[in-house]
Order: structure tokens, then C-alpha cells, then sequence
């Protein structure tokens, strides 16, 4: 299988996961786990870059920055650390604790925009499935 196909099929995967998981912790470790796969690929995270007109144009750049929220979260409070994270990446951290403590109001802001985010998820997918689908390079 080509490289291409495999991470085309790879990625697919985890856009699967993202959309069958029930509103749960697990639904942000999906998601954690499908910016993981694209960040540790450069050619995927380069193709949603701000520098792509096309990206620019539909906000694929703050889409995908939200999602990165969650995925910075997650690593955050998979890490015991005594720096200081700045205010923003703290209530990211707490409000994705409460959701895995089932502390689910509707006053948490990540919890509120659980379906948003599977939204998000999806255009940014679909953005990256143009993008492999396009002609090799």
C-alpha cells in the first residue's frame, strides 16, 4: 500500500472514532488522538496552514486551532508539572478534568461545544481528505 493510501486510511480511522463516540471523555481523547496523528505528520499539518488561501478562505486555520485546545489539554493534564501554563491552557485543563470526573454542566465551555467540535473535527477531515486525494507531488 502507498504511503499516501495508508495515511489516507489511517486518518480515516480516527475521524471514525471521533464521529461514533458517545459524548464522553472519550469523545476528547478521540479527538486527541486524531490532532496527534495529524501533528506528528508535517505534510498533514502543513496542508492546513494559514500560508494556503484556501485555507484562509473557509477558517480552516482557527478551526483547526481549536481542536489543538483539546489535544494541548489533554497533554497538559497528562503531565505533572509546576510551570505556569497561562490562564487559558489552565481552563482548558479544568474544564476537560471535569468532563472526565462526569462533572458534565452545561456552564463547561468544552462540554457545551461537544458537537461543535465534532463539526469542526469533520471539516477539517474533509480538508485533509482533498488534500491527499489531490495529485502527488
Amino acid at each position: 500500500m502507498k504511503i499516501r493510501e495508508k495515511t489516507k486510511s489511517d486518518l480515516n480511522k480516527k475521524f471514525q472514532k471521533v464521529l461514533k463516540t458517545p459524548a464522553s471523555f472519550a469523545f476528547f481523547m478521540a479527538i486527541h488522538d486524531f490532532i496527534k496523528y495529524i501533528e506528528l505528520d508535517s505534510a498533514l499539518s502543513d496542508s492546513l496552514s494559514y500560508r494556503m488561501k484556501i485555507n484562509r478562505d473557509i477558517g480552516i486555520p482557527a478551526k483547526y486551532g481549536y481542536l489543538k485546545q483539546i489535544y494541548q489539554g489533554i497533554e497538559d493534564t497528562n503531565v505533572q508539572s509546576s510551570d505556569d501554563l497561562g490562564h487559558e491552557r489552565y481552563m482548558i485543563m479544568c474544564d476537560l478534568n471535569r468532563i472526565q470526573n462526569k462533572e458534565t454542566f452545561e456552564h463547561n465551555l468544552f462540554w457545551k461545544k461537544r458537537e461543535v467540535f465534532r463539526k469542526l473535527t469533520a471539516e477539517v477531515y474533509e480538508r485533509l481528505n482533498v488534500h491527499l486525494s489531490g495529485p502527488n507531488k
